[in-house]
């Protein structure tokens, strides 16, 4: 489960279809070097998401992607 305290770069290199989240919601520095030790939270807050959404969003795409690697696999 991805957490506040999860850092960007985490999510985006173990979940990598969570990228096209961070862009809904407005984070499209995932790339960037804050990403690497800037944590949901802190990345939320600097760039004024709603981290609560974000937390529901991210996790649903991981789950999304789980629920088909299920079906095929």
């Amino acid at each position: 489960m991805i957490s506040k305290d999860t850092t960007i770069l985490e999510v985006v290199k173990e979940h990598p279809e969570t990228v096209e989240v961070f862009q809904k919601h407005g984070l499209s520095c995932v790339g960037c070097p804050f990403a690497m030790m800037e944590t949901l939270e802190q990345g939320a807050k600097s760039h004024g998401i709603d981290l609560e959404k974000l937390l529901k969003d991210l996790n649903n795409s991981v789950e999304k992607t789980a629920d088909k690697e299920d079906k095929v696999g």
